[in-house]
């Protein structure tokens, strides 16, 4: 049925087909503007702000996903089931686990751990983890390869807490399941995607560091993570 109680868009085709969600809907907007032509804003209810027009003559809508696995949970699920989307890229932030990855890489999540319980409730499997398609994965490292901007492929970790008691929990995490970044939207993505048998990708800019504690600004994180965006976009072009 639409819409819905947080989408306002009351035809499936004002909703392309494949949606890349940041999770700031102010950086949905600027990536609507910066890359889109033919612009039209589909949805502001919450201020989650949603917008459909053309990259390069592909249909696109770029819409915010809110923060959390709830948020994310709520929007993916509305957008496959409710408007027939077959794929969604998250484009976000990270945190870093390891020295290895520096500020700014951009992530690919190959695999997303959470300690929620959110992967069991929605696909029904006894499980923590949770995967983005294989198809989509590919397109987007052929992407990454063409555009000559290097990807980290790692294993995330998608948690509902960003102000843990025991701040040191990361070390414990990234050790015991091999996580190297930490984020916290994936595992819903993922797991809806799954239960509703459509197509996900999570691709992510390190906006702060656990081991060197370096930061990026909140104006940085929504003006400057191009190359992860330029990413997303071209990986939306082979869909």
């Amino acid at each position: 049925m639409i819409p819905t109680p947080h989408i306002e868009a009351k035809e499936k085709s004002l909703i392309a087909e494949t949606v890349i969600m940041p999770g700031d809907p102010l950086r949905a907007k600027l990536i609507a503007e910066k890359y889109l032509s033919n612009i039209q804003q589909v949805n502001h209810v919450r201020n989650m702000l949603g917008f459909t027009g053309e990259y390069k003559g592909k249909k696109l809508t770029i819409m915010g996903s809110g923060m959390g696995m709830p948020s994310m949970g709520i929007y993916s699920h509305e957008l496959f089931v409710n408007y027939d989307v077959k794929s969604i890229i998250r484009i976000g932030s990270c945190g870093a686990y390891v020295k290895e990855i520096n500020v700014y890489d951009v992530i690919l999540a190959t695999e997303s751990y959470s300690e929620s319980d959110f992967i069991e409730i929605v696909t029904g499997e006894k499980t923590r983890l949770a995967r983005p398609s294989e198809v989509l994965v590919d397109k987007a490292k052929a992407a990454a390869s063409t555009l000559e901007i290097p990807l980290h492929s790692v294993k995330v970790h998608c948690t509902d807490v960003f102000y843990r008691k025991n701040f040191d929990d990361y070390k414990m995490i990234s050790k015991e399941h091999g996580c190297k970044v930490v984020e916290m939207e994936s595992a819903a993505l993922f797991a809806n995607a799954k239960a509703a048998g459509k197509n996900a990708l999570c691709l992510l800019t390190v906006s702060d560091h656990l081991v060197t504690h370096e930061v990026t600004t909140s104006e940085e994180r929504q003006n400057s993570f191009t190359q992860m965006i330029e990413i997303a976009l071209k990986t939306a072009l082979e869909l």
